[in-house]
């Protein structure tokens, strides 16, 4: 099976080193364009864009990069209890329209209570998930061509519907990742592709087996990814030599202070990463080339593969032999390490490379009249 791998577009926090401003590298659009289009070339399927508080918004990013890449796909976040379902459904459709079937979406319910709260939202884990639940049910809908009337424990709708179709039919795809039975309940019920952190084989073995068993007894099929870094090299000495240089600037105080922060988080996701390194220096090497130094001090995703490129590719593997098919990797810095994955890695994987989408003729309408468009006139011969 030809793997998929897609990209991280850092908007904020890039750089050489991790937890210091030391070789801490300006993101500005200029930068995103060039990973974008670096990215695009090697043959990555896509960027994941991050979203956040911390993050430049994740929608308009995607838009602006549209006009200079040609095949990359833009992973961006839909966030429940943010925005209505219905406008985000309007919001979707034109991003597809506008990139010619190249977005993605990726269903994001958060988990610092000190970032929902400034967001509005003081709704418990488990109501959360409810929520995302209901949302998602009018979001999908609605992209597919239904006028929806829908009442729920936390939204309604009357009348909801799309005046213009996306590209992608019957919509475009639906990513998500939580490992809470809430989540995974979620998951198996609505979405396209199961997103999981990088945990070892056997962890993410019994997660994949969860999804895929509740999704089946809805009769429905899932798909995997996985959301890694990666730091490879020529060999696997350098490569780990590397591993240490990116956390060669961080002090006891700074691991402990993202730690703490990290740990106020209610999302499973992230404690099980904390649990992997405990916090630890001395316990970051959590399987076979599987490292998590990363998240000493980055939430999220928190660990890397670490090795030459046939060592990292073999690693790949095991996890496409459980059924993942998509990897999103990243490395810092992202401009830099996106050539040494195309150049070192990419040769030894079995590659999906997407298409250039060809030009979609988009059907003209006149001015809507009444909240729908007036009817055409039909030749009469």
């Amino acid at each position: 099976m030809a793997l998929s791998v897609f990209w991280f577009l850092p908007t904020h926090g890039d750089g050489h080193y991790l937890g210091t401003a030391e070789g801490a590298r300006p993101v500005d659009h200029g930068y995103l364009q060039q990973i974008a289009q670096a990215a695009d070339r090697l043959g990555f399927g896509g960027v994941l864009i991050p979203t956040g508080r911390s993050c430049e918004d994740a929608w308009l990013v995607a838009a602006s990069l549209i006009p200079v890449t040609q095949r990359l796909r833009f992973l961006v976040a839909l966030r429940p209890g943010v925005i209505s379902p219905t406008q985000a459904a309007r919001q979707a459709a034109t991003l597809d329209r506008l990139s010619n079937g190249r977005a993605l979406f990726n269903l994001v319910t958060g988990g610092d209570p000190e970032e929902l709260a400034g967001d509005g939202i003081f709704l418990d884990h488990t109501e959360r998930y409810a929520e995302s639940a209901e949302f998602t049910r009018i979001w999908r809908r609605v992209l597919e061509g239904e006028t929806v009337d829908y009442q729920g424990d936390y939204l309604q709708v009357r009348g909801a519907r799309l005046m213009f179709k996306p590209i992608q039919q019957p919509r475009p795809p639906l990513w998500f990742g939580g490992s809470s039975a809430v989540a995974q309940d979620l998951a198996a019920e609505q979405v396209d592709v199961y997103l999981t952190w990088g945990e070892p084989p056997a962890l993410v073995k019994e997660k994949i087996e969860q999804v895929r068993a509740k999704a089946a007894a809805q009769g429905r099929r899932v798909r995997f990814g996985i959301r890694l870094h990666v730091i490879v090299r020529e060999t696997n000495s350098e490569a780990w030599q590397a591993a240490e240089r990116l956390i060669s600037h961080l002090d006891d105080a700074t691991i402990a202070k993202a730690q703490a922060a990290l740990a106020r988080t209610d999302s499973v996701g992230q404690q099980r990463m904390a649990a992997l390194h405990q916090g630890r220096r001395d316990k970051l090497e959590i399987g076979p080339n599987l490292w998590a130094g990363v998240g000493l001090v980055r939430g999220g995703a928190g660990t890397a593969l670490v090795g030459d490129g046939p060592t990292v590719a073999a690693r790949m593997q095991e996890y496409a032999d459980l059924g993942i098919e998509t990897f999103i990797l990243s490395g810092y810095p992202h401009l830099e390490e996106a050539y040494r994955v195309g150049e070192l890695l990419f040769p030894h994987l079995d590659l999906a490379v997407p298409e250039i989408p060809a030009p979609r003729k988009i059907q003209a309408h006149g001015e809507a009249v009444a909240h729908d468009f007036a009817p055409q006139k039909v030749s009469q011969s």
